[in-house]
């Protein structure tokens, strides 16, 4: 196992997860953002079955980083709760996983 993650949310909008993703770059909390448009999720809120087309953030980072990446997330997005989900990388090209370690801080 590693200490990269790979970290997922969700914006309203294509300008909402391109403000995210420079934020993160920006502040070096992030190797790379990568943004997928036009991702239809069907959720329920409040009791009710929703459905929305949004942008999904893959954001790739350490451990150690995830909890200001959550926290700027939450800074910068306008759900009331938005997605933040870690998934562990295991393994991975030696040469990424030490490029990922050398870009964030």
């Amino acid at each position: 196992m590693t200490n990269k993650r790979l970290v997922l949310t969700s914006a309203e909008s294509m300008s909402q997860a391109r403000r995210i993703a420079d934020a993160l770059i920006e502040r070096k909390l992030a190797a790379c953002v990568n943004i997928v448009p036009h991702v239809q999720s069907i959720y329920r809120w409040k009791g009710k079955a929703e459905e929305a087309e949004e942008s999904l953030l893959w954001i790739k980072t350490t451990s150690e980083a995830f909890e200001q990446v959550c926290q700027l997330i939450r800074d910068l997005h306008s759900y009331e709760l938005p997605e933040c989900l870690c998934l562990t990388v295991e393994d991975g090209s030696p040469d990424y996983l030490q490029w990922i370690e050398e870009s964030v801080e």
